[in-house]
Parts: structure tokens; sequence; C-alpha cells
């Protein structure tokens, strides 16, 4: 085979691959994800000879607490999950049942299809409900809350544990207040609001729990943090391009026609 037929050849396998990928990363790019919220701090440094910054984003610092199944659990106990989470108290009689609720409906909306009837997928996202009145709200409260609110308790945990960890994490890890309109005490974290965090435990995005819209809102966002790339994982370029069968066997056809070309050609020059 000649250069040039070589050439050929290299040009049709090659081509259709790097369509995809330009296709696919263009998109990727035009995707608005949601946007992270607390800055730590701004730092500068030299690259190339020229002056680069980077923005540290506020990471949440880990907490241990016990759920309503009597388990003492950390925020990082599992890592590659993204979070949920809300603050309530199970004598409240005001907004945390509507809270609880629709936190529910957001739980199910993870049910699986195929043959797995009924069956949530836990391996998505890890919801938490904060209890703000842990003194009162023990464990067995807390799993007859969560038993009549019908939740799953493989990624839902109801937690409770010492009062000023708790009110710390929301407001100095957290920081419940911050962009919020509504009111938020220091002295009782009594608000609406879900919160988001990526699997770097990075706040995301807050929600009015009680609004249907906004709801609607982290379900997309969840699903947008889903597709985010892992930047602590090598690139998975070439993964991807293996297990493009479908892309593959176009390549296949091209070359089994490339070649049958370039023979019939042969004879007809010989």
């Amino acid at each position: 085979m000649n250069k040039k037929a070589l050439l050929g050849l290299a040009v049709a396998v090659l081509i259709p691959v790097f369509c995809y990928l330009v296709l696919k990363y263009k998109s990727d790019g035009a995707v608005d994800m949601p946007r992270k919220y607390l800055l730590d701090t701004v730092v500068s440094r030299v690259e190339n000879g020229k002056m680069v910054t980077d923005s540290i984003w506020h990471k949440t610092k880990d907490i241990r607490l016990v759920n309503q199944l009597g388990d003492t659990v950390s925020l990082y106990n599992n890592p590659g999950k993204i979070i949920v989470a809300d603050f309530f108290f199970t004598s409240c009689r005001s907004i945390c049942p509507q809270l609880t609720r629709n936190m529910s409906r957001l739980q199910q909306s993870f049910i699986k299809g195929g043959n797995v009837r009924n069956r949530i997928d836990t391996s998505i996202v890890q919801f938490l409900s904060f209890s703000i009145d842990p003194e009162r709200d023990s464990v067995s409260v807390l799993k007859d809350y969560a038993d009549r609110f019908g939740v799953n308790h493989d990624n839902w945990w109801m937690l409770t544990g010492n009062r000023d960890s708790i009110y710390r994490f929301a407001f100095e890890e957290m920081k419940v207040d911050k962009f919020s309109e509504e009111p938020i005490s220091p002295d009782f974290v009594h608000t609406s609001r879900f919160v988001l965090m990526d699997r770097d435990r990075i706040v995301r995005g807050y929600y009015n729990g009680l609004d249907s819209a906004s709801v609607g809102k982290l379900a997309k966002d969840i699903g947008l943090l889903m597709l985010e790339k892992d930047e602590h994982k090598k690139s998975g370029v070439f993964r991807e391009i293996i297990d493009l069968s479908w892309l593959w066997l176009i390549i296949v056809l091209m070359v089994t026609f490339f070649v049958l070309y370039m023979r019939r050609r042969r004879k007809i020059n010989g």
C-alpha cells in the first residue's frame, strides 16, 4: 500500500472520532453548570510569564452525627455522591412537613426503571435532614417521623447529635444565611432552604424547598452535576473512544470499502 493510500486510510479512521469528540466537548461546554457559591480566597501565581488567578472555593468540613437508624455517620461517608440537605425538627407544625414531603418526592424521582420495580437508585444522591431540635429529636423519634413520610433509609439520613455542632455546621460550613431573602436566626435555624453540594462537598446552590419551581431547578442541577467531569480523575477521552462500539463499526465499514476500492483500482491499473 503506497503512502497516499495509507494517508487516506488514516483519514478515514480519524475523522469520525475527531468529529464526535469535537461535537461532544463543544456541547459540554455550552451547558450552564450550577455556580459555586462560597469563595474562600483567590490565589495568584505566575505561569509562563503571565499572572494567573485561582479561585479557592469553600469545601464543607466533615461532621459526625447519628441517623434515624442509630448509626454514627459523617458527611464524608459516601464519597462520589451529590448531597442535598435541609434543616427541620419533628415537632414543627409549619414548614417542616412540607419540606419533608418535597424532599421525599425528590428522592422518589430516582426510582429505577426496567425490571427493578420501586427500587430507588441510592448511588447518586445522599439526602441529609439535620434536626435543629436534637435534644427532643432522638433516634426513635426520627425513625418514626421518617417512616411516616416513607423515607428510604439507604440514602436519606435524618440526623441528630450535639446542638452546637449542628448550628456551627449550618452557619460556618453550609452558610445557610448567605444569599437568603428570609431572615435566619442564629439561635434557631428555621429555614425553608435546600442546600446542594457537589461530590467535592462544595456548595452549588440554595433552593426554596417549599416552591415547586425551585425544587424543579434543584432536580435539574442535580442532573447537571451528575454529568460534571471529576477534575481529580484522569481524562476519560481514550476510554470513551474505546467504548464507542457504534463508531468503530462505521470505521470498520469505511476501512473495508476503502480496501476493496484500492484492490479494484490495482486490478484496473494492472
